[in-house]
């Protein structure tokens, strides 16, 4: 958003590069195959992370002789030093099969990275590439890749059992506010959050307008996909179904949204990339309580709500409830950001006893860490007890320990409880 990061200068460099948690991840997957996929949302950063290890590149989307070559004769443009650049490579769907012959044909790895910021049908690419095509997902910034986050609590520490001691941090709830409205967007970087938030609001028009419609050919009314956008807003981080939010579209002076219409809505965000729900996990258990499935609704970064509803950080200020919503999915991000580098994923715990956990960073048998994540540090004791009370549900025999319990809070000291359960100021968080 902005001055798009994503594009080289007319020198032919992208200038002053932000590095980002991804980019050992990047160097790593071409390391170990023919071809990467980095897939993310527009804006995210993504042809810009390519750049800094690509020898040659080619934006499909823009380059009309590319486009008529790939008519006559794709592999031609296939053609150039490695790793090559196919930037949007969605926009020329066909590609995807010489790419995957040409990984085939070619000794030694790292040939080839392709960008897309919308997933094509999945007919598109049936073959899979499996073998020869990594995929590799980018997302917004992080407050440590932001510079909002001293990162001295790892993640990767913290799923070893490193016990957390860290000086004070102080995010204040002003500071909060503007980082959920503003985003983590690179073209943000040197914007001030007044422009960055028109620019944000910008970013949601067109995905009411033109975005939705581009990955599947569907017409849609922009007013409906704008309800539909504020009311996932509403309810970011909440387990709203897909029937609640269709009702809460329709409302009494429009027409009602079916649960069918509502699904394509949500399909169509979730393959362009800007919808990410966070999945339940699905933990032995020693109690007879039973689990719940229904996912927690994130945007894939919590700007998207705030512009989609027109707020500020004064309207953040003045619904301190919603801030907390907005705040735990801005620190939902966060992990997602630093669980993909160390090869873990983030769920949600949910059991019918009402049991909840916010997050749960899985890295695989005996890594797995639980956090509660609330704002506000009078909040600590409640949340830690919540925490102790899910630790004994879980079958640890199958699942192995947890490596830490812990509350993610706004701001202050990084410390271990008496109880054993961690505090981790989200200053402090990185990867």
């Amino acid at each position: 958003m902005g001055s798009n990061p994503d594009r080289p200068s007319a020198r032919g460099k992208i200038e002053h590069y932000t590095p980002r948690v991804a980019d050992q991840e990047l160097k790593q997957c071409l390391a170990a195959a023919g071809a990467v996929l980095i897939e993310g949302p527009r804006t995210c950063g993504k042809t810009a992370t390519a750049h800094q290890v690509a020898a040659s590149e080619v934006f499909l989307d823009v380059d009309r002789s590319a486009q008529d070559m790939i008519a006559v004769h794709p592999d031609l443009v296939l053609e150039g030093p490695s790793p090559r650049l196919l930037d949007e490579w969605q926009t020329a769907p066909v590609i995807w099969n010489h790419v995957r012959r040409a990984v085939d044909s070619r000794p030694g790895k790292g040939h080839f990275i392709l960008t897309g910021s919308a997933v094509p049908p999945d007919d598109i690419t049936r073959h899979t590439g499996a073998g020869r095509i990594v995929r590799m997902r980018l997302r917004p910034m992080s407050l440590f890749e932001l510079g909002s986050s001293t990162g001295t609590v790892s993640l990767r520490s913290v799923l070893q059992g490193v016990p957390v001691q860290n000086p004070s941090t102080d995010l204040s709830v002003n500071e909060l506010a503007k980082l959920i409205c503003v985003g983590g967007w690179p073209g943000h970087l040197d914007s001030s959050p007044e422009a960055a938030m028109r620019v944000n609001r910008g970013y949601v028009d067109d995905i009411c307008r033109a975005d939705l419609q581009r990955v599947d050919g569907v017409r849609r009314d922009p007013g409906s996909v704008h309800r539909f956008l504020q009311s996932l807003g509403r309810n970011i981080a909440t387990y709203a179904s897909l029937a609640t939010i269709a009702r809460d579209v329709s409302g009494p002076d429009h027409k009602s949204m079916t649960g069918h219409t509502a699904r394509s809505y949500l399909t169509g965000l979730e393959r362009l990339l800007v919808v990410e729900d966070q999945p339940p996990w699905a933990p032995h258990l020693r109690s007879r309580s039973r689990l719940h499935v229904s996912p927690k609704r994130h945007f894939v970064d919590p700007s998207i709500a705030a512009a989609a509803l027109g707020a500020g950080p004064e309207h953040l200020l003045d619904d301190f409830p919603w801030f907390g919503f907005l705040f735990e999915s801005m620190v939902v991000r966060d992990l997602r950001v630093h669980a993909q580098a160390i090869g873990a994923r983030v769920y949600h715990y949910r059991d019918n006893t009402g049991l909840e956990v916010d997050a749960i960073v899985d890295a695989g048998p005996g890594r797995w860490a639980a956090f509660e994540i609330k704002l506000g540090v009078s909040r600590i004791d409640d949340a830690a007890r919540s925490l102790l009370k899910f630790a004994n549900r879980i079958d640890t025999s199958r699942c192995g320990e947890p490596a830490t319990l812990g509350v993610i809070v706004d701001r202050g000291f990084g410390y271990v409880r008496p109880d054993g359960v961690s505090v981790i100021p989200l200053g402090a968080l990185g990867p």
